[in-house]
C-alpha cells in the first residue's frame, strides 16, 4: 500500500504550540522595530504645530507659577489685601462702578477668540479674504484690550498711587503681584497682535496660496497655529480675571 505524502497541515500540526507562540512573538517585536526604524509618525501633526504646543506648555508652567505664588502671598500676608472692587472701580456719571473696565476687557478677549475661531474655519475652506479680515478684526480686539490695560495701569499708578513695592491701600505685595501677572499677560497679547497682523497681511496677499502643498488645510495651517496661541492668551486671562479680580 503506497504511503501518501504528508500535507502542510499535517506537518504544522506536529509543531509544538510553544514554538508557534514564540514565532508570533518574534514577528510582533520585529514589526515594532520596523515601525520605529521606518520613522513613522504616530500622530499626524506637523512640526510647526507641535512646537507651538510645546511653547504653550512651557507658558502654562510660567503663568501657573505666577498664580500659585500670588495665591500663596495673599493667603499668608498679615496686612489686609486691598478690595479689588474698590481699586478697579471706574467713575461713570458720578458713580463708582466696580470692575466695569475689567468686564469690558474680558468681553473683548472672549469675542476675539470667537473671531479667531471663525478665521481658522474659513481658512480651511480656502476663503482667503474673509480669513484675513477676521484675523485683522481679532488683532483690533487685541489692540483695544492692550489700550484699556494701559489706561488701567495709568489710573492705578497716577490716581491710586500703587507701586510694585508698596501702596497706601493695604498689603505691599498687591502692586508687585498685579503688575507682574497682568504685565506678563499684556506682553503676550501685544506679541500676539503683531503676530496676527503679520499673518493677516500674508493671507491677504495670497502668500500661502503659493505653497507647494495642494491641500488647502496644509496651506492655511499657520492660521490654526496662530489661533492656538490666541486662544491660550484668552484662556489665561480667564484665570487671571477669576483669581485676581474676583477673589
Amino acid at each position: 500500500m503506497a504511503h501518501l505524502p504528508s500535507t502542510p497541515q499535517a506537518s504544522s500540526a506536529n509543531i509544538p504550540e510553544s514554538s508557534l507562540q514564540s514565532d508570533c512573538s518574534s514577528s510582533g517585536w520585529l514589526s515594532v522595530v520596523d515601525d520605529f526604524s521606518a520613522d513613522r509618525a504616530v500622530f499626524k501633526i506637523s512640526p510647526n504645530k507641535t512646537m507651538m504646543w510645546f511653547f504653550l506648555l512651557s507658558d502654562i508652567f510660567i503663568f501657573g507659577s505666577f498664580l500659585v505664588a500670588y495665591m500663596s502671598v495673599r493667603m499668608t500676608t498679615t496686612e489686609p489685601w486691598p478690595l479689588t472692587s474698590d481699586v478697579f472701580a471706574l467713575n461713570l456719571g458720578g458713580q463708582d462702578i466696580p470692575l466695569v473696565l475689567i468686564a469690558i476687557m474680558t468681553f473683548i478677549l472672549i469675542t476675539s477668540s470667537g473671531t479667531m475661531a471663525m478665521a481658522v474655519n474659513f481658512g480651511y475652506q480656502g476663503r482667503r479674504q474673509l480669513t484675513a479680515a477676521l484675523i485683522f478684526i481679532t488683532a483690533l480686539f487685541g489692540i483695544a484690550f492692550v489700550g484699556m490695560q494701559a489706561f488701567e495701569w495709568t489710573k492705578l499708578i497716577v490716581e491710586e498711587g500703587i507701586r510694585p513695592w508698596g501702596n497706601d491701600l493695604g498689603a505691599a505685595q498687591f502692586g508687585a503681584s498685579f503688575f507682574m501677572i497682568t504685565g506678563f499677560h499684556g506682553l503676550h497679547v501685544s506679541i500676539g497682535v503683531i503676530y496676527l497682523l503679520t499673518i493677516a497681511w500674508r493671507v491677504w496677499r495670497g502668500r500661502y496660496e503659493k505653497t507647494q502643498s495642494n491641500e488647502s488645510n496644509n496651506r492655511y495651517e499657520i492660521v490654526e497655529i496662530a489661533g492656538l496661541y490666541w486662544h491660550f492668551v484668552d484662556l489665561v486671562w480667564v484665570f487671571i480675571f477669576a483669581f485676581f479680580y474676583l477673589w
